[in-house]
C-alpha cells in the first residue's frame, strides 16, 4: 500500500503550510536555522526534507555533507533543482527510503533532524531510525494540538491531507522522551512555538552521551 505522503503534491503541502493562518512554513524555518547552528558536529541529516524548506540555513563551511531523506521522490527532485549548486558539490546529498521498512540503508551522522515526521510513523519506527543513523544529537519537532479532532487547520488545501489519517500519531512530549530514553538518548532542550488555530510546535532535542 502507498504511503500517504507519496500523493501529496509538494505545491498543495507549501501552500498550506505557509498560509497566515497556519504559519507552519516560515515557523520550521527559523526553528532549522537554529537546528543547524546548534551542535558542534560536521554531519547532518533531515527526515522528511520535503521541500527543503531550511536548507538554505546550511553553512557548508561548517558541514562536510548534509543529507536529505524523504519517501516522496518528486519532493527530492525538487529539492535537487532549489539547491542544485549544493548537490552537485555533494555536500548534499538526496535520499529516498521508506522510514518502514529502509531505515538500515540509512548512513550513519552526528546530528539528526527529524520535523513533523515522528506522528506519521510512530514511536517505535522513529526509535529504529535513529538506532540506524547513531547521531550524536537528535532535534525534532512534534506538533502539539488542542484539538485532537482537527489536528490539520483548516484551509483551502485542507483535503489534499485527508488519507493522512491513516497514518498520523498523536504526540506526547513525555511519551517520546521515555522512548528516547531507553535506546540512550536523553533530553537536553525543549523550546514551544506557538501556532494559529490552537497549535504548538514542541522542538526536542536528545543526546547520546555513553560514546
Amino acid at each position: 500500500m502507498k504511503n500517504p505522503w507519496e500523493e501529496i503534491s509538494l505545491e498543495d503541502y507549501e501552500n498550506h503550510m505557509q498560509l497566515d493562518s497556519v504559519k507552519q512554513l516560515q515557523t520550521l524555518n527559523s526553528i532549522m536555522k537554529a537546528q543547524f547552528g546548534e551542535y558542534p558536529v560536521t554531519t547532518a541529516m533531515v527526515l522528511g526534507v520535503a521541500g527543503g524548506n531550511g536548507l538554505e540555513h546550511v553553512d557548508y563551511g561548517k558541514y562536510s555533507t548534509v543529507y536529505g531523506v524523504d519517501i516522496n521522490e518528486n519532493y527530492l527532485e525538487a529539492v535537487a533543482t532549489r539547491y542544485a549548486e549544493e548537490v552537485d558539490l555533494g555536500a548534499l546529498k538526496l535520499l529516498k527510503a521508506d522510514f518502514f521498512s529502509e531505515s538500515e540503508k540509512l548512513p550513519q551522522v552526528e546530528l539528526l533532524i527529524a520535523n513533523l515526521l515522528i506522528e506519521y510513523i510512530g514511536y517505535d519506527f522513529f526509535a529504529k531510525v535513529v538506532s540506524a543513523v547513531k547521531p550524536r544529537y537528535v532535534s525534532c519537532v512534534i506538533q502539539i494540538n488542542e484539538d485532537v479532532c482537527n489536528w490539520v487547520s483548516d484551509s483551502p488545501y485542507v483535503h489534499s491531507f485527508d488519507k493522512l489519517e491513516e497514518v498520523h500519531h498523536q504526540m506526547d512530549e513525555k511519551e517520546l522522551a521515555e522512548v528516547m530514553e531507553r535506546i540512550g538518548y536523553f533530553a537536553r532542550r525543549r523550546i514551544k512555538e506557538s501556532l494559529p488555530n490552537g497549535k504548538a510546535f514542541v522542538r526536542m532535542d536528545f543526546e547520546n552521551t555513553s560514546e
